[in-house]
Parts: C-alpha cells; structure tokens; sequence
C-alpha cells in the first residue's frame, strides 16, 4: 500500500535529482515528497544511496514501530541516528572530529 515519504538531499548529483522528481515532488529544493509504495520508495534509495557521492540525504517512511517512522541516511553527516532501545535518535559528531567513510545505513 503507497505510503507518504520523504527524502532530503544534500549536494546530490543533477541525474539522482531528475530520477526522484519522477516519482516525487520538490516543494523546496533537495526536498522530495510522495506517496510510494515499498518496492518504488526501497529501488529509488538504492539509487540515491548508491549516487550520493560528497552530498548527504536522509528518508523517512512509515514504519510499523512505536515512532511510526524509519529513518535511513546515506552519505557523510554530522548528525546520525542512533537505535536507542527501539527508538531512532540523533546523535551530533563533534565538529572538529573527522569524518570517517561510512557505507549507507538502513
């Protein structure tokens, strides 16, 4: 069953910006939002994790969980969620620490 969804980009490349607004809308840019379903929103994360190069993004979707959300992120941020007993939290990386390679996370 679609459901509403959204993802926000950071730096992304001009083609993974011309694949989401296929299937979504861009209120503001590097915000899409639309209504998916699993498969359509699981196949378009796959190309933005696997294209966002420098940038960033992060998508949230209904999730059956007590949040009622997932989060997933891909690319280097400074904020990353963190499952603290069930819930998705932010944690901050300080500033001045290094980035280190990360690969994206579900």
């Amino acid at each position: 069953m679609p459901a509403m969804t959204i993802l926000s980009t950071t730096a992304v490349p001009d083609h993974v910006r011309g694949a989401l607004t296929r299937w979504m809308i861009e209120p503001t840019p590097g915000l899409y939002v639309g209504t998916l379903s699993a498969r359509v929103r699981d196949e378009l994360w796959a190309v933005v994790a696997a294209s966002v190069g420098p940038g960033a993004a992060v998508l949230v979707h209904p999730e059956a969980n007590e949040q009622g959300f997932a989060l997933r992120t891909a690319g280097d941020r400074r904020r990353t969620p963190v499952d603290f007993d069930g819930l998705a939290l932010i944690a901050f990386r300080p500033q001045d620490e290094e980035i280190p390679p990360s690969a994206p996370s579900d």
